[in-house]
C-alpha cells in the first residue's frame, strides 16, 4: 500500500513507460523521429496517464472525499449488493486523461473485500456496477457509518489493483489501489447522507468533498 509521499508517476506505469521510451529510443535511432513520433506519443499517453499528483484533505471526519477523478455519472436510492442495506449510490466515471490512483473515501477500518469476476462494457453505463469485474471494500468509521467504495473495471481497463484487506485501517485521501486505462468507481452511502455534487460534476481523488456523513 502506497501514502503519501510517493512518486509523482505511479509505480504501477514503470513498466509501460521503461517499454515505450526504450522502443522509441531504438526507432529514433535506427531509423528517424518520424518513425519513431508514434511511439513518443503513446510514451507522453503513459506519463499523463500514470501520473500520481499529491492531493489536499479537505473537510473532517464527516467529509467524504472522491475515491478518484472523473466526472459523476450516477447519485440514486438503491440496495447495496454487498452490505445488503438501503443506500445512496455515488459513482464516479474515470476516462482515459483522468488521474486513476484510487484513495480512501472515509477515515475508517476495512471490515471486508470482495472481488467478483465479470465483464468489461463501458464503465460509463449503468450495467457497469453489476456485470463488470469489480472489487469491493467495506468500511467502518470510527462513528459506525458504513461506507462500501468498489473498483469497477471498464471496457479498456482490464486490471483492478488493490493494496489492503480487511483490518487495515485507512486515512481520507490515502492510495489505496489503481485502475488501468478506463473505470468506474462506486460508494454506497449510508441514507441521510447530505450529497454536495451534481450529475456531471467533475471531481477529484481527494480533494472534492461528495457528501457528508449525518
Amino acid at each position: 500500500m502506497n501514502s503519501y509521499p510517493h512518486p509523482l508517476i505511479a509505480r504501477e506505469g514503470w513498466p509501460f513507460l521503461g517499454i515505450t521510451f526504450g522502443f522509441a529510443l531504438m526507432v529514433t535511432g535506427a531509423a528517424n523521429w518520424l518513425w519513431a513520433l508514434p511511439l513518443w506519443l503513446a510514451f507522453a499517453f503513459c506519463v499523463q496517464f500514470f501520473r500520481d499528483p499529491a492531493r489536499p484533505i479537505p473537510g473532517d471526519a464527516k467529509s467524504v472525499l472522491s475515491p478518484a477523478d472523473g466526472r459523476i455519472v450516477a447519485i440514486e436510492p438503491v440496495r447495496d449488493p454487498w452490505l445488503g442495506r438501503e443506500a445512496l449510490k455515488l459513482s464516479v466515471f474515470m476516462n482515459v486523461f483522468n488521474v486513476h490512483s484510487n484513495r480512501s473515501p472515509v477515515d475508517g477500518e476495512i471490515k471486508q473485500r470482495w472481488y467478483h469476476p465479470g465483464k468489461f462494457v463501458n464503465a460509463d453505463l449503468d450495467k457497469a456496477s453489476t456485470e463488470n469485474e469489480r472489487n469491493a471494500l467495506w468500511l467502518q468509521t470510527a462513528s459506525g457509518h458504513d461506507v462500501t467504495c468498489v473498483q469497477v473495471a471498464g471496457l479498456i481497463a482490464r486490471r483492478i489493483l488493490c493494496y489492503v484487506d480487511a483490518g487495515t485501517p485507512l486515512k481520507r485521501g490515502q492510495r489505496f489501489g489503481f485502475i488501468r486505462f478506463g473505470s468506474r468507481v462506486d460508494l454506497y452511502l449510508p441514507p441521510g447522507t447530505r450529497i454536495k455534487v451534481t450529475i456531471g460534476d467533475k471531481v477529484s481523488a481527494s480533494s472534492t468533498i461528495l457528501a457528508e456523513l449525518q
